[in-house]
């Protein structure tokens, strides 16, 4: 049976946090598909959110009281026998920052010596004529 990840659910086009009233499950308690997790306050109403796995409550996330953004992850059910992974940010590792286009290149053999590019000059001329 899979992990199944509970998260805050976006209950109306306005919302983007919700806040847990109370968890109607303690964490180790078995959960069935439909059962009724936890009451979630949004801008309009209480509304009581079900569970779409089954499994065991293995942890709460979020206490009753605390507000979570929509589709953050708040609880998570299994079965007793697995474990879980460790959850996982929805945000990528943020990518090294890019070297700036004026930066000059270095040669990887002595980095202090800069790589100059050729001059236009240059690359216009063809061969060498024979004599």
């Amino acid at each position: 049976m899979a992990v199944t990840k509970v998260v805050m659910p976006k209950l109306s086009e306005q919302m983007e946090s919700g806040k847990v009233i109370k968890w109607l499950k303690n964490e180790g308690d078995r959960i069935q598909g439909g059962d009724i997790l936890a009451e979630v306050e949004t801008d309009k109403a209480d509304v009581e959110m079900e569970a779409f796995g089954a499994g065991v409550l293995r942890k709460i996330l979020v206490p009753a009281g605390t507000s979570a953004p929509v589709g953050s992850l708040i609880g998570v059910i299994a079965e007793p026998n697995e474990r879980p992974r460790r959850p996982q940010s929805r945000r990528r590792s943020p990518r090294p920052p890019a070297r700036p286009q004026s930066a000059p290149r270095r040669c990887r053999h002595n980095p202090e010596a800069k790589i100059s590019r050729p001059s236009s000059r240059l690359l216009r001329r063809g061969p060498k004529p024979h004599a």
